[in-house]
């Protein structure tokens, strides 16, 4: 299955961005093509890829099944142009997923759904989850934080002050007086 996390959509920007790391006020993007950084505050609107799915006449779908039936189908290469005609989208869109409520999943949403795709495809970012293997060959899914563990050994514990539940910490800031 294609691995979409840590990529991002930003309601009211154009294209696809990587998440980079966190700041104090939001997030700190990269955008796809043009490869710019910025911050993204954390009242902006934002929508992970990995969590989007789209409706069918059974459950909803998670788009990272769905790109993985359009890279199986176009063995990696790009999907249709976004631009093409309506009944071309609708046709293409049939072929990867038959299931999908033709109610409810309207044409520009396949059109973003391929948009998407073939920025990643471009960019070179469509990538496989990484199963681990056992000795039996099995497939085994490990979280991250168990990835983490294995890599790093046992943990130790770091003597820092952890914050009572309900109190909030504020590093600098001295409330004196009423506002």
């Amino acid at each position: 299955m294609i691995d979409l996390s840590g990529f991002i959509s930003i309601s009211g920007q154009p294209g696809l961005f990587k998440i980079i790391a966190q700041s104090k006020t939001g997030i700190i993007v990269e955008g796809l093509h043009d490869k710019k950084r910025s911050n993204v505050y954390a009242s902006t609107k934002v929508s992970t890829l990995s969590d989007i799915s789209m409706f069918t006449t059974g459950e909803d779908k998670p788009i990272e099944e769905i790109m993985t039936s359009i890279f199986e189908k176009e063995k990696g290469g790009p999907a249709v142009d976004q631009k093409a005609d309506d009944k071309t989208i609708v046709a293409y869109f049939a072929a990867i997923l038959p299931e999908y409520d033709k109610e409810r999943v309207y044409v520009s949403n396949m059109r973003k759904l391929l948009t998407w795709y073939n920025a990643l495809q471009s960019t070179g970012n469509l990538k496989t989850k990484e199963e681990n293997k056992d000795a039996d060959g099995k497939a085994i899914n490990l979280k991250a934080e168990e990835k983490s563990a294995v890599k790093k050994g046992p943990v130790k514990e770091q003597n820092k002050a952890k914050a009572v539940a309900g109190v909030k910490k504020t590093a600098g800031v001295r409330k004196t007086g009423t506002a």
